[in-house]
């Protein structure tokens, strides 16, 4: 079976030679998004809760597209600019996970692309 590659208008286009998500089988993977409009491609970040809250409009629009939603999501990497930036996320980010989170970890990383403060990226997976 073919790999199927995963687009969402609702979602930034990507910035790079990579694709939103690649379906292989019945898992998703969804690549790292960041705080972008998808209809503008502005930036979303006058704070970190906004930023975040936008990251996670933008995984969902691409779950949604390809037909899972953040109860399929088994596994999250978040890459954060400052760990003293890590509760504030994690408040935003729970939200969208109320029971049975996925596993994850969380990075601090040095930069991020267009110099956000945090980029997210899911594995999701249909049973």
């Amino acid at each position: 079976m073919a790999n199927k590659i995963i687009y969402s208008k609702e979602a930034p286009a990507p910035i790079g030679p990579y694709s939103q998500a690649v379906q292989a089988g019945n898992t998703l993977f969804v690549s790292g998004q960041i705080a972008l409009d998808a209809a503008t491609g502005e930036l979303i970040n006058e704070n970190i809760t906004e930023e975040t809250h936008a990251v996670m409009k933008n995984l969902d629009a691409i779950l949604t597209e390809s037909g899972y939603s953040f109860g399929d999501v088994v596994k999250c990497s978040i890459f954060i600019k400052s760990m003293d930036d890590f509760g504030t996320i994690n408040e935003a980010y729970g939200q969208y996970f109320k029971s049975n989170p996925p596993a994850r970890e969380t990075v601090e990383v040095s930069r991020l692309p267009k110099d956000v403060q945090v980029e997210i990226s899911c594995i999701a997976i249909k049973s």
